[in-house]
């Protein structure tokens, strides 16, 4: 695999596999049924932890659900940041990752419901059923293998991720110093555009997840790996829900 081509004569493909057979030998290999298994609990967590601050938003206002939103957010940031430098900690950290995600998500889904409910109602579940019927279509693309996950492709959603996030780390340092990029919230066709290009690098980041997955198990990768493909791929679909909510928020406010 390219992934592990290194001019270091100890990082070679034999060491890595040979590294993977001991891990295997001890815990057993990954399976694509597993790592699907632990998306769904993974899911269920999220589901937990939005429907609880949800439900706060509802009864306490949204000052106490700001501070659970914000746990969320940097409690997950932590958490996915240790998983992604110690994959065998992610059957522990995974599920405390979805759960603090699933609060963040609560949050930013019940302040969406209420700036929309009158003139947009049911904008939020729109986006579910979106991020969802997105998913399963960029399943069924790969497993036809319609969409293939060659070099090329992986290269170029690569570059395109990075871009993206560079790009947002601009325009968050910008606002910080008081200078408002306006197309980035407002619902100006450029703005919408740029919504539309995340939206489907978000999905498509989806193809290069299954591939993750099913290269790991064919490789008999630790069982551990499991749980970092489960989480890498709640990861994706967290930020392909969040690109849903503000393209649907976008295209609601340039109706009115």
């Amino acid at each position: 695999m390219a992934i592990f081509k290194s001019g270091n004569p100890t990082l070679t493909e034999k060491m890595f596999d040979k590294t993977a057979s001991m891990e295997a030998a001890n815990q057993g290999v990954m399976s694509v049924r597993g790592t699907i298994n632990k998306f769904g609990f993974l899911m269920f967590m999220v589901i937990a932890g939005a429907a609880y601050n949800w439900q706060v938003f509802d009864q306490k206002g949204p000052g106490s659900m700001q501070i659970f939103m914000l746990v969320g957010l940097f409690g997950g940031l932590i958490a996915g940041i240790a998983i992604t430098f110690k994959p065998n900690w992610a059957g522990f950290l995974a599920p405390l990752y979805a759960l603090l995600e699933g609060l963040f998500i609560g949050g930013i889904s019940a302040v969406f419901n209420a700036m929309f409910a009158k003139n947009y109602p049911g904008l939020v579940m729109q986006a579910v059923g979106l991020t969802f019927g997105v998913a399963i279509a960029m399943f069924l693309l790969y497993n036809f293998r319609i969409i293939r996950a060659t070099e090329k492709f992986k290269s170029v959603i690569l570059a395109s991720t990075l871009g993206i996030g560079i790009f947002y780390l601009i325009t968050l340092v910008l606002n910080m110093f008081g200078v408002n990029v306006s197309f980035m919230h407002d619902s100006s066709p450029l703005s919408i555009g740029i919504s539309l290009f995340v939206v489907a690098i978000a999905a498509l980041n989806l193809i290069m997840d299954f591939d993750m997955i099913e290269q790991g198990a064919e490789r008999g990768a630790p069982k551990f790996m499991e749980w970092y493909g489960a989480f890498g791929l709640l990861v994706t679909i967290v930020w392909l829900y969040i690109e849903m909510l503000k393209l649907l928020s976008k295209l609601a406010n340039n109706r009115n």
